[in-house]
């Protein structure tokens, strides 16, 4: 069960530790980063100077109700820090996103930023990525054929999200095969192999991009850093 929608609102705040007056910020998509981006917004009314890159649409929208000015990421340059969610967190705090769709922008907004702070609750740590069974991959349209005989071949299941009467479309206008597998020993090798496919746009793997992850246990934020990450200050 995910952890209640309140209950984000401990890391959330947490987050705003590594705000600073004048910061370029990469704005995740998700209930977490959704929850951050209203605290955020909160903070902008209050004076606070920050502009926002969204990593989809639906974050984009938000952000602009909410009065946080937006920037293209070729107006962006570098992004000072990117806050996201992630969909499971290893110990070595390797990820898997993309439950929500948005992976490939939000992987470029991520490798675009100087840090990366994850926002997650306590159910989405596990002991190895793939423990809740599925691993998202943006495809190509025209390469899906491909892509899935690919996958399969791998020992996979490769479900296309949405079924293949009504694909679900992400903002790049490609599909999303939820690749169907369970514990993954070597997440940058499959990540290598799965995007050797052509076709592939990128996986829902984020091996070594996240520098802080803040987990909501309770009432309790837990901060986990990657050595040599950059703590709040």
């Amino acid at each position: 069960m995910s952890a209640p929608e309140a209950s984000l609102d401990g890391i959330a705040r947490r987050a705003l530790d590594w705000v600073r007056d004048g910061d370029v910020l990469g704005l995740g998509t998700g209930r977490a980063a959704t929850a951050f981006v209203r605290m955020l917004g909160d903070r902008v009314r209050e004076g606070l100077s920050v502009r926002g890159v969204p990593t989809s649409e639906s974050t984009a929208a938000l952000a602009r109700e909410l009065g946080i000015p937006l920037l293209d990421l070729g107006s962006a340059g570098e992004i000072a820090t990117t806050f996201d969610g992630a969909d499971e967190v290893d110990p070595r705090l390797d990820l898997i996103k993309g439950y929500g769709g948005a992976l490939v922008r939000e992987k470029i907004v991520a490798s675009s930023s100087r840090r990366r702070v994850m926002l997650v609750g306590s159910e989405k740590m596990v002991e190895a990525l793939g423990a809740h069974g599925k691993l998202p991959v943006e495809v190509v349209p025209f390469a899906l054929p491909l892509c899935r005989r690919r996958i399969e071949q791998m020992g996979f299941g490769a479900p296309l999200r949405g079924g293949d009467a009504s694909p679900w479309r992400t903002d790049n206008g490609n599909w999303i095969i939820d690749v169907a597998l369970s514990r993954i020993e070597d997440p940058g090798e499959l990540d290598r192999r799965l995007r050797e496919i052509p076709g592939v746009v990128g996986t829902g793997i984020f091996a070594g991009m996240a520098d802080v992850v803040l987990v909501q246990r309770g009432h309790e934020v837990q901060v986990l850093e990657r050595p040599g990450g950059s703590a709040a200050t």
